[in-house]
């Protein structure tokens, strides 16, 4: 039996993953922070069957003593502040967690258990301000925002330690990837849920945006730039391309996207459409969601994991807009 320690393990990206791995028969450890309120709603349907373990990647004490105790044969490091708008508002923290926390994961691994194997989450949004259109592995990275920069900095000390010491140390550029377990900040819930909110009559929801106000007020939703364009694929499908990355020979770095692009209206239009509505009558802009630099159009291009792998996305975007509406009037029920 396998041991795979994942960091962020209650997040989207680390509940998939966890119950991929489950599945193929590992032992699965997690790393959760100590907090005040734990929250284990996106692994609590398997949470019997995790070994998790306090930790913080601010300590490298802690991480050290439970890799030492895991000795881990497979580590997935997706722990990280991941919302790019809020990187703005907390810069050092985003750097401290995503990109030094990355770091200290990365080297406490090879100094306690260097034969492990190491995946480090990559961001698309470290092609920032696009030097070309699709992007590949080989496209410049060009960061537009605080989360983009902490996220380079830990792909490229990954890549550093790869060459240096001779470590399996792979990573996934991953584009958007969503799923019901997405935070409720980020667009694609904020639209989903506000359509939901519309098909059930709801004026006003209990669910708070990054302001701290309702969600969904007085039946409208509040967004930013609608001509914004994403690569948004299902995170479900995407934890099969970490876990194919460290099953592979050699370690290598691989772009995980669908390769098409939609809008955020193309998104407000295929939300509120599934649920008989028009999406014009439930949305208007709030320049507070504006970031202060857009990035874009991202948009991968998937051949190498495709042609490595053997990985191909499963969900199409219509799909994934149904699977999150539904799951937004499940959650409102």
């Amino acid at each position: 039996m396998k041991t795979a320690l994942i960091t962020g393990i209650t997040g989207q990206d680390g509940s998939y993953l966890a119950e991929l791995l489950l599945k193929k028969k590992y032992k699965v450890v997690g790393i959760v922070r100590k907090t005040s309120h734990e929250n284990y709603a996106n692994i609590g349907h398997i949470q019997d069957d995790l070994n998790l373990y306090q930790g913080d990647l601010l300590d490298p004490v802690s991480l050290r003593e439970i890799i030492q105790k895991v000795k881990p044969d497979e580590v997935y490091n997706l722990a990280s502040q991941s919302h790019p708008s809020e990187s703005f508002k907390q810069p050092i923290y985003t750097t401290e967690i995503t990109g030094l926390g990355a770091h200290r994961v990365l080297d406490v691994t090879l100094d306690v258990n260097p034969k492990a194997k190491f995946y480090q989450a990559s961001s698309s949004e470290m092609f920032g301000w696009v030097k070309e259109i699709p992007q590949n592995e080989d496209t410049p990275f060009n960061p537009a925002n605080p989360y983009a920069v902490a996220k380079l900095y830990a792909h490229a000390i990954t890549k550093i330690y790869r060459k240096s010491y001779n470590f399996f140390a792979s990573y996934g550029i991953l584009f958007n990837h969503e799923s019901p377990r997405r935070h409720l900040g980020f667009v694609t819930q904020k639209v989903t849920y506000a359509a939901a909110c519309a098909k059930l009559g709801i004026r006003t929801s209990r669910h708070l945006n990054e302001e701290g106000e309702p969600l969904f007020k007085n039946g409208k939703v509040s967004l930013g730039n609608l001509d914004a364009k994403r690569d948004w694929g299902f995170a479900g499908d995407f934890v099969e391309a970490m876990w194919l990355m460290l099953q592979q020979d050699k370690p290598d770095d691989f772009v995980i996207a669908t390769g098409e692009t939609h809008s955020i209206k193309e998104l407000c239009k295929e939300a509120f459409g599934y649920v008989g509505k028009n999406w014009e009558d439930f949305v208007v802009i709030d320049k507070r969601f504006i970031r202060p630099t857009e990035t874009g159009p991202l948009v991968g291009n998937p051949a190498k994991a495709k042609k490595i792998l053997k990985w191909t996305p499963k969900t199409k975007f219509k799909d994934l807009v149904k699977i999150m509406v539904d799951a937004n009037i499940a959650r409102l029920k």
